[in-house]
């Protein structure tokens, strides 16, 4: 069998990553036309790239998605452990263990946690979801900071009284910032949930095979 190509071994990771990239940097420059727009309208100086980049305009817009995707990841990877969808490729079986229930065993090809176990086994075993939480956490903080600065720059802006951070966590525009997000990134994975109990997709493993009936769950 022929070595596979690095980029054949890891084009998933690797597309993903240049989409992302290139979104993010359209939307830092329309991001940075917008709003350079609207301080223009109300008379004050444009701001430069470097400017924009530490604007809470940007820090806000940017970490209130990230926020929601991780937060959606980790619910979705704990939620998926115990609960079920008849006929949902995004399920468990309904009957029986799987392999991913099953204890973990040592052996020399083992992750290291594994062939250490103890409190290092315990954390390794729940890393994934850790790991999103963690992200979510510091998303979130981000997207606080960033709205918080955004919140302040208008406020000054128009000869207002600026929030600190403990008056602006309970303010209704960044909890609507973050509900907005929250809200369709848990439609968007009811949706994969549901539609993947009657469409196909052949060739991806998120689809279950073509010929598989309805109610069966892979």
């Amino acid at each position: 069998m022929s070595k596979k190509s690095f980029f054949y071994r890891n084009s998933l990771s690797i597309v993903v990553l240049l989409l992302m990239a290139a979104c993010l940097t359209g939307q830092f420059f329309t991001g940075m036309s917008t709003e350079n727009k609207e301080l223009a309208e109300e008379g004050q100086t444009a701001l430069t790239v470097g400017e924009y980049f530490h604007s809470g305009h940007f820090i806000q817009a940017t970490f209130e998605n990230w926020e929601s995707e991780f937060l959606q990841m980790m619910l979705y990877i704990i939620l998926t452990v115990k609960l079920r969808q008849k006929g949902s490729s995004e399920s468990k079986s309904l009957d029986g263990e799987e392999e991913v229930d099953k204890d973990p065993v040592p052996h020399k090809n083992a992750p290291w946690p594994v062939r250490k176990g103890g409190i290092w086994l315990k954390i390794y075993q729940h890393s994934l979801s850790l790991a999103f939480g963690i992200l979510f956490l510091i998303s979130f903080i981000l997207h606080f900071y960033g709205s918080l600065k955004e919140y302040n720059t208008e406020q000054m802006a128009k000869k207002l009284s600026v929030s600190t951070a403990q008056e602006y966590f309970t303010n209704s525009r960044f909890w609507f910032e973050s509900l907005q997000n929250w809200q369709s990134e848990f439609l968007a994975v009811a949706s994969i949930v549901l539609l993947s109990i009657w469409l196909r997709e052949k060739g991806s493993p998120e689809s279950k095979p073509v010929d598989m009936p309805h109610n069966e769950t892979p």
